[in-house]
């Protein structure tokens, strides 16, 4: 645990200073489009909202059981009472912050009942829904801000298991795409937003989210068609390839990418009335996140065949290994399905081969001079291997002096392996190298950036991968 401080010297010139907030504050309003007095009223969401004609609905909604927005909100609100009770009698009516319609599962408020809270979260959600559609302005979209990580917790699902899915899914998730589907909402589409400071205390060394994922939600049309089980997973396997390369290509973070990846999933599965299953019964919402995860790695699977025999075998030994060692026999089995050799993988220099076993050479173990441009047997494994390794030592600078040698090409070959090892990680929960290869895609606009203009109108020769 690392100690911070919870206040800051308001008159420091610095980050949570008065006027240095302030300023930032009046700097982004000098963009907005339109200007006009705003009005904050307290009301319920779920309830009839009268006075309001055709609103644009735009919203951040509650994340299940995740955050307890009353219950913090009262260390402030005593003080706050006391303060400025008397100026604003009518906000500080309450001893404390009302609670009872706050629509989170917090099971202490409904008998200590994990059920019940679910239940009252959920009817909440779901008449909240109903009424942005009923109200909401025709013209535009309803727009949901969410940056809840898709934690998948497993539970034993007879269906899944007959199936043979991985039974993965969110809770908080799934609990708000239920409410939005059983609305009558269709969601068109998915904007990644970088919305979350890298600098915060949650992401402080770890692989916390850095967007907010925009859904983009207008009302279901009435002649929605049916569909099977098998024409949604057709669907997923014709649509989903292209939207995750657009993801990408927008340099979306690895750990935000399952994130996203609902979206284009959800607006194909939520397009659909009703897509049924096998028993004829209605495919879940649950049922529908698993096909999309599943769906997302087969994608990044596919992508392998965008990189060498080299890089592929180290790839799936990887999976199965990470950096420790393994058996030379299995090394050569492997070797041979990916039409390749130890020994070749060997003085291609991203193996190490002694007494019978094999590991992959770790980062620290690369050579400090090594040049693509000489290097006889380039791969794209210890070509994103040095990229980190030199982002992690000189910074973006000296990551971008080396993306200058490989050429635009190699170095977006290496960042789509990137994206590709940290799924690996993640499922493994190696979150220290998760963050390696998160880390990389994050900087890799600033490492382009500075990689072009040191480069200037020189041309580069690119290096040949094997």
């Amino acid at each position: 645990m690392t100690w911070d401080y919870p206040e800051v010297n308001p008159f420091a010139k610095a980050a949570g200073d008065l006027s240095v907030s302030l300023a930032s504050i009046c700097e982004a309003m000098s963009f907005f489009p339109v200007h006009g007095a705003g009005v904050v009223k307290q009301l319920d969401a779920t309830a009839a909202i009268n006075g309001v004609s055709n609103p644009v609905i735009c919203t951040d909604p509650p994340y299940y059981d995740n955050i307890g927005y009353a219950d913090l909100s009262d260390f402030f609100y005593t003080w706050l009472r006391r303060s400025l009770g008397k100026v604003h009698p009518h906000l500080f009516s309450t001893l404390l912050t009302p609670k009872a319609e706050e629509l989170i599962a917090s099971p202490y408020r409904h008998e200590g009942s994990k059920e019940k809270a679910c239940a009252f979260f959920e009817e909440g959600l779901g008449r909240a829904f109903e009424r942005m559609r009923d109200v909401q302005a025709p013209a535009y979209p309803l727009t949901l801000f969410y940056a809840f990580k898709q934690a998948e917790t497993e539970e034993n699902e007879e269906d899944d298991e007959d199936e043979g899915d991985s039974a993965l899914a969110s809770t908080g998730w799934e609990t708000m795409l239920e409410g939005l589907l059983k609305a009558g909402f269709v969601i068109s589409g998915t904007w990644p937003m970088r919305s979350e400071l890298s600098n915060r205390p949650v992401a402080s060394g770890t692989n916390a989210l850095a967007s907010s994922i925009v859904l983009v939600c207008w009302p279901r049309p009435g002649d929605a068609t049916l569909a099977t089980r098998k024409q949604f997973a057709d669907a997923l396997r014709k649509e989903l390839p292209s939207a995750l390369k657009h993801l990408q290509q927008g340099n979306i973070a690895p750990v935000d990418l399952a994130q996203a990846a609902i979206g284009p999933g959800m607006a194909i599965f939520s397009s659909y009335a009703k897509v049924l299953e096998t028993d004829g019964s209605r495919m879940s919402v649950r049922t529908a996140l698993q096909l999309i995860n599943k769906s997302l790695d087969e994608v990044l699977t596919e992508q392998e065949g965008e990189f060498e025999p080299d890089t592929r075998w180290a790839l799936a030994w990887f999976e199965q290994h990470g950096h420790e060692e393994g058996p030379y026999g299995v090394a050569e089995t492997l070797s041979k399905a990916k039409d390749v050799s130890v020994n070749g993988l060997v003085e291609a220099g991203i193996v190490k081969a002694k007494s019978g076993k094999v590991r992959l050479l770790r980062r620290d173990e690369l050579p400090d001079e090594w040049d693509p441009m000489t290097d006889s047997r380039l791969t794209v494994w210890e070509t994103t291997q040095h990229l980190i390794r030199a982002l992690e030592q000189e910074g973006e600078n000296g990551a971008a002096e080396l993306l200058k040698k490989l050429g635009g090409a190699v170095g977006e070959t290496a960042r789509d392996l990137a994206y590709r090892l940290y799924t690996t990680c993640e499922r493994k929960k190696w979150a220290k190298e998760a963050l390696a290869y998160n880390s990389l895609v994050v900087a890799w606009p600033e490492i382009t950036k500075l990689a072009l203009s040191e480069q200037g109108a020189a041309t580069i020769s690119e290096p040949r991968l094997f």
